[in-house]
């Protein structure tokens, strides 16, 4: 996917397509809103496409999160450690990046992040076990969740 560096590509799935864009050092976001650009194809076409499938996948595009605060990139590199089909509350979060009075910026940083799906955020949750906020809106994160969880 390298010659798609510094636009957009669209990829067709079964959550609706997917609207991505790269940078020099990597993707950097994904959108489940519209589409643009041309269709993408490559190996993180493939790879969204299985997991939009039900199917387990280990994404390998290199991630582009420089346009987050450092806060926010720490955030992001925690999710990517909850495994497909489990959840965490957002205090799991705060706690395992040392600052567990942080739950409000952790949800804020779930929020913000460029890369859901990649960059699970879908899977943090509320304490009391709700589902807590998504970008893309709740039915969207309850979708990805059973998603997951059907093996």
């Amino acid at each position: 996917m390298a010659d798609h560096r510094g636009g957009a590509v669209t990829v067709a799935t079964k959550l609706g397509p997917l609207r991505i864009e790269f940078s020099e050092r990597g993707l950097c976001r994904l959108e489940f809103r519209g589409s643009g650009g041309p269709a993408a194809t490559g190996p993180l076409a493939r790879q969204l496409k299985t997991y939009a499938a039900g199917k387990q996948v280990r994404f390998t595009v290199p991630l582009d999160l420089s346009a987050g605060t450092a806060f926010q990139q720490l955030v992001w590199r925690t999710l990517l450690k909850i495994p497909r089909g489990e959840t965490r509350s957002y205090g799991w979060v705060a706690k395992k990046i040392g600052k567990p009075r942080a739950t409000r910026a952790v949800g804020s940083a779930c929020g913000a992040n460029p890369v859901p799906i990649i960059v699970p955020c879908h899977r943090v949750i509320a304490g009391d076990g709700s589902l807590g906020g998504f970008s893309s809106g709740l039915a969207l994160k309850r979708r990805l969740l059973a998603l997951e969880q059907s093996r």
